[in-house]
């Protein structure tokens, strides 16, 4: 069966960095887009990043763009969301998603 396990959250401070990572199985890989959504307490799920199957192709929302990086190994099944500058703005729950199918989350807190 599909499974998503996202990886990597935690409490950062303003201006920091952390490595969000998303373990995939039960499915072709390579053969999906991957993609980082958030979510905050009393937020709707807001789309982060996106990656085309070979990793070629990057999309990112404006309130990331030039701080995120979305990354694939498709020999691995693993997806990357590195995230720089962090604000107080990117706390959230971290989703991946891939084959209609979700992750249950990491938790990111950004605060001094």
């Amino acid at each position: 069966q599909v499974q998503l396990v996202e990886s990597g959250g935690g409490l950062v401070q303003p201006g920091g960095s952390l490595r969000l990572s998303c373990a995939a199985s039960g499915f072709t890989f390579s053969r999906y887009i991957m993609t980082w959504y958030r979510q905050a307490p009393g937020k709707e799920r807001e789309f982060v990043a996106r990656i085309s199957l070979s990793g070629t192709h990057t999309y990112y929302a404006d309130s990331v763009k030039g701080r995120f990086t979305i990354s694939r190994s498709n020999a691995n099944n693993t997806a990357v969301l590195q995230m720089n500058n962090l604000k107080p703005e990117d706390t959230a729950i971290y989703y991946c998603h891939a084959a209609d199918s979700w992750g249950q989350g990491t938790q990111v807190t950004v605060s001094s």
